[in-house]
């Protein structure tokens, strides 16, 4: 099922960008790279979702379709959020301002997309035809009962090894890589060229035969032009810059210095003594350059340098400043994003400081293999080479979404059973245990798709999918499954600590399942198939100000009617209809939980007040199984005449009605109905319906 979730993710994403073609430009790069992401997401985000279905499965005696529909509620929200953090650094791409990376940038977030919506649709279908065929044949014990911090197999054991000294396994994990990346320092980049080709190569051929002949700068010379169309004498300015060039330092020859045939622009071709991607060229540009104000004091022309290997040049240096802005765009917002999601400040900095390990170790590595010619031949290297330009920020994007991937499978796994009652420490283990193989098995899988392109990968693709691979074998087995369990026993407690501010004003992610627990609890509650319309035990509404707590009871066919002040009974109106978010207590309203199913409590209750147009009509047409109207008290003629229609044909509806005073609700108030007093110390009523 993994497999065939990302062939058909892969093959919606290659028609789109093949089609595109028709009506735009794309690189050859892009549907290679569209195809790695979309193999490796696509499998990895399936692999998710199927192994928490199985974990049910064989944990309970719950039904597939249950067990498929809690799967994609838990686990497809983490693939939901993994997938968005990849499309965001994909989309960052942007940030360089280059069209080509921009296109590739957007195309592979389309792949990494339709992986996405496939996990989603079409993988619960599958579950859903296959049925009991899915359940393993033999149930697992509940990671509940067995011995804290003990069993869980090789995860149970690994999780043990590396938080028993936790200080020791952050400090060496962060040695070891710190080291393995500090040759990232000399990473050399240039746009690839023939003499990056195979040997066998024709085109390397004869890139191989012009620099025998004519010497390496001749496979990229360069162009010097400015404008002599306002020169009294411009031969004697194209002689004189050309003779100042032949005295630079770099510069093996000059063959050709003329004007165009219009006579207005002068080309001057500079042949360098060294190969276009030999970091000495670059100087030699920078040399050239370095004269151009030389030129126009003395000749008055603007000298610009040009040519394949110049633009190259201005291309690496123009992806290389945008590394530092790229990386503040996708690092700043997955912190935002990691910080809504978990509730954390420790978590999201963990996941971004591990990250940036992972990046320097991949950027190292790639130094010593592809710039120093360590270990070549186990890539399929001939030789030391520079890498392409726009390896780093394409690496750094990859890969950040893909850290992510790890960190929200295995730490929203984490908050999961601490919110469910283990203690911070426990559900680290636990945790761990439960989501460790199938990131283990993820990570495989990721790392094999892009080291098949390694060995028989030309240029670009080379390079990029070799960085890709040892940095997410780095970020899942060092960073993510030795770091992270490390730091999040070390900080226990601490690791989900969040200011109140914060928390208040930061809207809520929830995808460790916690709502559909919650739900899942008190489906029952107070009792099975209890036909309350308004259950509320120990409410506290708005900051605490309304009262200290109410508990409340509506049966079918009962009127509530509410006095006090008027935010405090609007408050309670609005929270009781699902559309203010109780701070604390259990509320069920129509057999909703609230908050957590506070939308489906909307759509099937109505909150009016008098300033509400054709309130009558609106109270004769409605189907709401709970009606709440604020100030009653201000109705008359037809509108107070619809009320009381109402009242008398509830059925199995329920109606809360508020006012400034009792007084005013004495004509819709019954015998067996319940009047609740906001500015009262004692709640007042009958049938113990309101405590």
């Amino acid at each position: 099922m993994p497999l065939a979730n990302a062939l058909l993710g892969v093959g919606l994403a290659m028609a789109i960008t093949f089609g595109a073609t028709r009506f735009m430009e794309i690189s050859s790069t892009t549907p290679m790279l569209g195809l790695m992401l979309g193999l490796a997401v696509g499998i990895d985000y399936a692999l998710f979702i199927i192994s928490r279905h199985r974990d049910q499965l064989g944990a309970s005696d719950i039904t597939p379709e249950e067990s498929t529909a809690r799967a994609v509620a838990t686990s497809g929200s983490a693939v939901v959020f993994a997938g968005l953090t990849v499309i965001i650094a994909l989309v960052g791409l942007a940030v360089a301002n280059i069209p080509f990376l921009t296109t590739m940038g957007a195309f592979g977030a389309v792949a990494v997309a339709i992986g996405v919506l496939v996990a989603l649709t079409l993988l619960p279908a599958l579950l859903g035809f296959l049925g009991e065929r899915v359940r393993p044949k033999k149930k697992t014990k509940p990671m509940k009962e067995r011995a804290p911090r003990t069993g869980g197999g090789a995860s149970g054991w690994w999780v043990r090894v590396v938080t028993t000294w936790p200080v020791v396994t952050i400090l060496v994990v962060i040695a070891g890589l710190g080291a393995l990346s500090y040759p990232a320092k000399d990473l050399w980049l240039s746009l690839p060229n023939a003499g990056q080709l195979a040997a066998t190569s024709p085109a390397r051929q004869t890139y191989d035969a012009v620099a025998t002949a004519f010497g390496p700068g001749a496979n990229g010379p360069l162009i010097v032009t400015f404008s002599v169309v306002q020169s009294t004498d411009p031969l004697g300015v194209i002689s004189g810059i050309q003779s100042d060039i032949e005295h630079i330092d770099g510069v093996a020859s000059v063959p050709m210095a003329v004007p165009n045939e219009n006579a207005d622009t002068a080309m001057i071709q500079v042949v360098p003594t060294t190969a276009p991607d030999d970091p000495r060229t670059e100087d030699l540009v920078k040399r050239i350059q370095a004269k151009a104000p030389d030129w126009k004091t003395t000749y008055g022309v603007n000298a610009t340098v040009t040519g394949i290997t110049a633009i190259g040049l201005d291309i690496t240096t123009r992806l290389s400043g945008a590394l530092l802005p790229f990386g503040i765009f996708v690092v700043g917002l997955s912190l935002i994003l990691l910080t809504m999601v978990f509730r954390s400040i420790a978590v999201p900095i963990k996941a971004a400081v591990g990250y940036l390990l992972s990046v320097g170790s991949s950027f190292g590595a790639a130094t010593m293999v592809f710039n120093k010619g360590w270990f070549a031949q186990a890539v399929n290297l001939p030789e030391k080479q520079a890498i392409i330009s726009f390896f780093p920020i394409i690496t750094m994007g990859i890969l950040f979404g893909l850290a992510m991937d790890y960190e929200v499978f295995l730490v929203s796994r984490m908050r999961e059973e601490h919110v469910h009652g283990d203690n911070a420490r426990l559900a680290v283990h636990d945790g761990f245990v439960h989501s460790a193989k199938v990131v283990v098995a993820a990570a495989i899988i990721m790392f094999s798709v892009f080291a098949f392109f390694v060995p028989r990968g030309e240029g670009a693709l080379k390079a990029i999918a070799f960085g890709l691979a040892f940095g997410v074998a780095i970020d899942a087995f060092v960073v993510r499954m030795t770091l992270v369990p490390a730091v999040m026993h070390l900080l226990g407690e601490k690791a989900w600590w969040l200011p109140k501010w914060l928390d208040r004003i930061l809207p809520s992610l929830d995808i460790e399942g916690e709502s559909l627990a919650r739900q899942l609890k008190l489906a029952d509650w107070p009792t099975a198939g209890d036909p309350g319309v308004v259950i509320a035990e120990d409410l506290t509404i708005g900051d605490g100000s309304v009262r200290d707590s109410l508990s409340i009871r509506l049966d079918p066919g009962q009127v509530l009617a509410v006095t006090g002040p008027p935010v405090a009974r609007a408050a309670l109106l609005l929270t009781l209809s699902g559309r203010m978010v109780p701070v604390q207590g259990t509320v069920k309203v129509l057999g909703y939980v609230l908050p957590d199913a506070a939308s489906k409590a909307r759509r099937q209750s109505m909150c009016a007040d008098a300033m509400t147009p054709n309130l009558a009509r609106e109270l004769d047409r409605t189907k709401a199984g709970l009606i709440l109207l604020d100030d009653v008290d201000r109705l008359s003629g037809a509108d107070r005449d619809a009320v009381v229609t109402l009242i008398h044909q509830l059925g199995a509806r329920a109606l809360i009605v508020g006012a400034a005073s009792l007084e005013a609700l004495q004509d819709l108030v019954r015998p067996g109905d319940y009047t609740l007093h906001l500015d009262e110390p004692v709640l007042v009523g009958n049938r113990g319906g309101i405590a």
